[in-house]
């Protein structure tokens, strides 16, 4: 799967919160001072491009949806940084975690926990 720049992540963001929108309504989201609309649409198109996006047609304008949810994007963007930094070792990961991050015990434990409830 391809990656998101910072820019088309924040687009994604929206649209996986929201649903559907029209480029002139992804403008809302935006703080002032706001892009402009052909940055935006720029943006928009180039997720198209990547299927990240798909439209539907009303007349001459396009309300675009998500065609990739924020759970697959995510768990591929894992799976990516695991095989490439970690030698595709979910325990390489967690060893990384315990040696640098000071996860506590209790955390391994609980995280322990999870993975095994998960799996019944």
């Amino acid at each position: 799967m391809k990656r998101l720049t910072p820019k088309e992540e924040e687009i994604m963001n929206i649209f996986w919160k929201e649903g559907s929108k029209f480029v002139r309504e992804l403008l809302a989201y935006y703080d002032d001072p706001k892009p402009h609309y052909n940055t935006v649409s720029t943006l928009v198109r180039g997720l198209e491009e990547k299927e990240f996006l798909a439209y539907n047609a009303y007349g001459n304008t396009y309300q675009y949806y998500p065609l990739i949810s924020e759970k697959t994007y995510k768990s591929s963007t894992l799976k990516d940084l695991v095989a490439h930094y970690y030698n595709n070792s979910y325990t390489n990961v967690v060893s990384t975690f315990i040696e640098e991050d000071g996860i506590s015990l209790d955390e391994l434990k609980e995280l322990i926990k999870e993975i095994e409830n998960k799996r019944k």
